[in-house]
């Protein structure tokens, strides 16, 4: 097994406020599904690496207490200011890690939920 992770998805309530939340603060386009259960607005991956979504379900609600993911970027400081501006808000961060890990962070969405980011070493 390569990765533990295969795919996520994110709750949101507003999917159009989610969408431009997150091209804003990752800089990239997502792509938009519908299921016959959810809309799904897809984050870019190439296989075999996971996957994942912004998902809108019936039933499903964003928290800031869920499972946290953690989500790359080469610049962790430029997208904490885009998630300032973008509507969310750091929660911690940024921190670097020993043993050359990198630097992570922590921020609230647009929608309430608390998603880590990742910059490697």
């Amino acid at each position: 097994m390569k990765n533990i992770i295969n795919w996520f998805e994110i709750p949101v309530v507003e999917m159009e406020r989610a969408i431009t939340f997150y091209e804003a603060v990752f800089q990239v386009s997502l792509r938009r599904e519908k299921m016959e259960c959810a809309d799904l607005a897809i984050f870019p991956y190439e296989e075999p690496a996971p996957g994942g979504a912004l998902a809108k379900f019936d039933g499903i609600v964003p928290s800031s207490q869920g499972v946290i993911i953690y989500l790359h970027t080469d610049d962790i400081a430029a997208a904490l200011k885009r998630v300032a501006a973008a509507g969310g808000e750091c929660v911690f961060g940024p921190q670097v890690l020993g043993d050359d890990i990198g630097t992570i962070a922590l921020f609230t969405d647009c929608e309430g939920n608390r998603i880590g980011l990742h910059q490697p070493a």
